[in-house]
């Protein structure tokens, strides 16, 4: 990683990104793409399932939501 204040040239900065920004987006495309709640945990390095699905469970509605129409499409395909 580089130090802080030091940059490619030409590459806007990126102040506003913080490390614990990159580990919020990380879980939620994890849970957005159908990963397990076990694989997100492990990867988070979280000890419990509920810590994860409640700080992550924005994401939620809409992995329902694709799963509820993944089922429909197979049942009445």
């Amino acid at each position: 990683m580089r130090a802080r204040g030091v940059r490619r040239r030409g590459a806007p900065p990126l102040d506003w990104l913080r490390l614990h920004d990159l580990r919020h987006a990380c879980a939620s495309f994890l849970i957005a793409c159908g990963a397990s709640p076990r694989t997100v945990i492990k990867t988070l390095g979280h000890s419990q399932i509920g810590l994860t699905m409640n700080t992550y469970a924005h994401v939620l509605p809409e992995v329902e939501r694709a799963a509820v129409d993944a089922v429909a499409k197979k049942l009445f395909a």
